[in-house]
């Protein structure tokens, strides 16, 4: 049996959560901690630390990464023991916390939103449970009457081979955290990005962001997931998605491919934040060199 704390999101922790989690997962017991405000929340974290046997933080949308200060949240979850960080989204500023501030491996994984599909529930177990490299990561297949697919489809960007530890989550938050502590060292990673309901220019302009600080330049390759709900382009003959990032990732010359199962989507792959990758652009491949977990 393991043990998971589900911390409360944007609402109050539905009973639907739990019947997701549980559905999906029958060899979990599941404890919720259901605490809106700033300090009820950092109390979510502060119980972590007082159950040794809880295994994982699973962070709901909109997590205590937002709602609490990146400082003492961060330090609360490897206090004592550890625990595995997973979630995605508003919980991506927590992921790279925990990482960058402790060392310690953070996921970025499906939430407890949802039941998880069969696809999201390997990769899940191939990270967290085998103890061991988990190797090539499977793509998305797609539905077999569907002879040539529009999506899910991976674009090559830029071709080439590169290794790094992966480092990313959302593009929104990981530009927020420019400027402070928290924000994770770049140098030599794979840098992976999704995002939902934005706007093409403002994923133009945070990408522009990213570049005029620098941090482009850093990093050995580029894995873009999924931009769910973004309005792509425009009938005054704006740029779509793919000239923008091409604007972006050309003078780089690194490895780059697009539409990877990262993001807002029913099949998701878990990466695990700080461990060390492949990315075969041109093969639109991503391997997992190291293992996550011991």
């Amino acid at each position: 049996m393991v043990n998971v704390l589900v911390t409360g999101g944007a609402g109050f922790i539905g009973s639907n959560f739990v019947r997701y989690a549980l559905a999906t997962h029958d060899d979990w017991r599941v404890t919720t901690l259901d605490k809106l405000t700033y300090a009820g929340r950092l109390e979510n974290l502060e119980s972590v630390k007082d159950h040794p046997r809880h295994r994982f933080v699973k962070g709901d949308v909109a997590d205590a990464a937002i709602a609490a200060p990146l400082v003492k949240a961060s330090d609360i979850v490897v206090e004592r023991r550890p625990k595995a960080v997973l979630g995605f989204s508003d919980i991506t500023a927590l992921l790279l916390a925990v990482t960058s501030r402790a060392g310690v491996v953070s996921f970025h994984a499906p939430t407890a939103r949802q039941p998880m599909t069969a696809f999201s529930r390997r990769h899940f177990a191939e990270v967290l449970w085998l103890g061991e490299p988990a190797g090539v990561l499977e793509r998305v297949q797609p539905p077999p009457e569907v002879l040539v697919p529009r999506s899910p489809r991976i674009v090559t960007l830029h071709e080439g081979r590169a290794e790094g530890p992966l480092v990313g989550g959302n593009l929104s938050l990981l530009q927020c955290l420019i400027g402070t502590p928290w924000m994770p060292d770049l140098d030599g990673a794979l840098l992976f990005l999704e995002d939902v309901g934005e706007d093409l220019y403002r994923v133009d302009r945070m990408l522009s962001h990213l570049r005029l600080a620098g941090l482009l330049d850093r990093i050995a390759g580029l894995i873009v997931g999924q931009f769910t709900d973004m309005k792509k382009g425009t009938s005054d003959g704006a740029l779509g998605f793919d000239e923008v990032l091409e604007h972006y990732i050309r003078p780089l010359g690194i490895p780059a491919a697009s539409g990877f199962p990262i993001g807002h989507v029913d099949e998701q792959w878990t990466l695990p934040i700080g461990v060390r990758g492949r990315l075969d652009a041109g093969a639109g491949e991503v391997e997992i060199l190291e293992a996550a977990v011991s």
